[in-house]
Parts: C-alpha cells; structure tokens; sequence
C-alpha cells in the first residue's frame, strides 16, 4: 500500500488536479489555492516523512501518529489539528468500532492520516476526480464531516430498525429472542455516541474561528455540520432510551410471570395443605379413630377431603384469589 493515498491540488477557482508526486509537497504560496494528501498511518516510514517535513512541527507529528484520539480540534497561530471519527463500514467490522482520522489544516495544504480505510474519504476523493471541491480548506474539512455524517445515517436508521424489532416483540409476547438483542444494541448505541458527542464539540469549535482559510460560508456549512452530529447523537441517545424501556418492559414481563407463577404455587399450597392435615390425621394408628372396622371409611374421608377442597377453592373464587 502507498504512503500517499490520495494527493490533489485545488485551485483558487475550486478545480481539481491530482498531484503526480509521491512525496509530500511544502505549503503552497497564498493565493495558489490548497493542496490535500491523504496518508495511511500503516506504512512504517510515515514516520521519518514527517520528520523531514518542516513545515509539519513534533505537536502535529504526534497528533497525527496517535493510535487513538478522541474527535477534537487545536487551533496554533494559522494551523488547526482536527481529529473525527466515522463509523467502521468494512467488511466483517463492527459500526461501532470508529475509524478515526487525522487532519493537519495549514492555509494551503491539508494533511490527514487514517489507520483503517474510511468510506469518506474514499467519497471526497471521487468528488475530486469530478473536479467539484470546496474553494478553501475550511470549505473541504465541513464537506468531510458532512460526508462522514451522511454515512453514518444508514447506521443509525438501522439501529432504530432494530429497536423497532424489538418493541414489536414485546408487544407480541416474543421476550425470549428479544432479551439476547436488546444488550448489544445499547452498547452499540453507546459507543457510536462516545466518539459523537465530542465530535459535534470539535466541528462547532472550528466554526467559531476567524481564521484566514475559513470563511463566513465554510463557517455555517461547518455548524451545519455540527448539526448533524447533534441530531445524530440525539438519535442515538434516543436508542438507548428505547433500550433501556424495552429492557424495564422484559424485567416487568418475567416479575409478573414469576409472580403469577408464585400465586398458583401458593394456592395449591393452600388448598392441599388442610386436605394434608385432614388425611395425616386419619392415617394416626392410635386408638379412637372413626370407621377403622367400616369398609366405607376410605371413601368417607375422601368425600370429606374433597368437600373441604371445594369449599377452599369456592373461598379463593370468591376473594379472587384465582
């Protein structure tokens, strides 16, 4: 694999031309427009072509290198540090497991670094050939979280197709099957939520900034952004919620079968425990007892056990005890 994934050259005029080099190129003069390449954080000399860069200072090789970094932004004198996070779309990958990536915004180039392959930008980088860009970085980084958001929308509408799965399930009476789900989608919403949140953060960050590459345009596609990922946590928080209400439903579901299920244990308890006492007390072997020499006495006392039975049972009818 390459070290440079994708390097292009956009015009003041927002043409787009590939850069042929396989190298990473110095900042452009201003007015000359903004460079992009696109790295793989994979290739081990990575390392030693950003030591030799610079341009690029040991704060923005670090943030770049991180094997793991929450969505934020720093912002240094012209230069922005932006971290995101999109969903993992690759084959036999969890959603939830988030593909970060790294950019480093200078007035004129914009650096990014990604471990695993991310479907933006693998989407920014058709757009590109199609010689459609953004004008300025600032312009670029908002239609890179849009397009990130715009891939997560399938995800979240399939979280809440599921959900919706379940509550029809408990409506139906099909606990059982809905129990196993319900605990590994609200972990799922969780963790997608975990990298959201502080994304939503970084996006309105950037667009409060009065930077040179950032215009009033960029500024409000960069809120619009953002707020797509507050509508999107949101959408996720509402999930959990679901979840954990399907869950109190399964709870009050099985307490109401168990209490049931203890409410018959305990009439029979009643109802055989006189019907006990009544024919351990027959069965004594002391003198006295009534109809030990009568061949009736067997059906007597069964007669008596069944009498008192139905009289219990008609009592329990009565106070609604069953």
């Amino acid at each position: 694999m390459p070290l440079i994934l994708y390097a292009y050259h956009v015009a003041p005029t927002g043409k787009t031309t590939r850069i042929p080099d396989a190298e990473l190129g110095l900042p452009r003069p201003i007015g000359d427009g903004y460079d992009w390449y696109h790295l793989t954080r994979n290739d081990p000399s990575i390392q030693s072509v950003f030591e030799a860069d610079t341009y690029l200072d040991k704060v923005a090789e670090l943030t770049l290198l991180a094997e793991d970094s929450r969505p934020r932004t720093i912002l240094r004198n012209e230069d922005a540090l932006v971290n995101l996070r999109g969903v993992n779309l690759n084959p036999g990958a969890e959603a939830e497991d988030m593909v970060g990536i790294r950019f480093f915004i200078q007035p004129t180039r914009i650096v990014s670094v990604e471990k695993r392959p991310l479907r933006a930008t693998k989407d920014i980088a058709e757009r590109l050939d199609r010689q459609v860009a953004p004008k300025t970085p600032g312009g670029f980084i908002s239609s890179f979280a849009q397009a990130m958001i715009d891939r997560m929308a399938p995800t979240i509408t399939n979280l809440n197709d599921q959900v919706d799965d379940l509550e029809e399930k408990i409506e139906t009476g099909e606990t059982e099957s809905a129990r196993s789900n319900v605990s590994s989608l609200r972990r799922e919403a969780i963790m997608l939520r975990r990298y959201l949140a502080p994304q939503r953060d970084a996006l309105n960050s950037l667009s409060q900034q009065t930077l040179s590459w950032i215009s009033h345009e960029d500024q409000l596609r960069l809120r619009e952004a953002a707020d797509q990922a507050t509508r999107v946590t949101e959408e996720l928080d509402a999930v959990r919620e679901r979840c954990a209400i399907v869950k109190d439903q399964m709870t009050d579901i099985r307490a109401e079968q168990m209490n049931k299920n203890m409410m018959i244990l305990a009439v029979l308890s009643a109802v055989f425990l006189p019907l006990g006492l009544i024919s351990g007390m027959m069965g004594i072997n002391v003198g006295g007892m009534p109809w030990v020499e009568n061949g009736m006495g067997f059906w007597y006392v069964t007669a008596i056990v069944m009498g008192v039975g139905f009289v219990q049972l008609l009592l329990f009818r009565l106070l609604k005890w069953i």
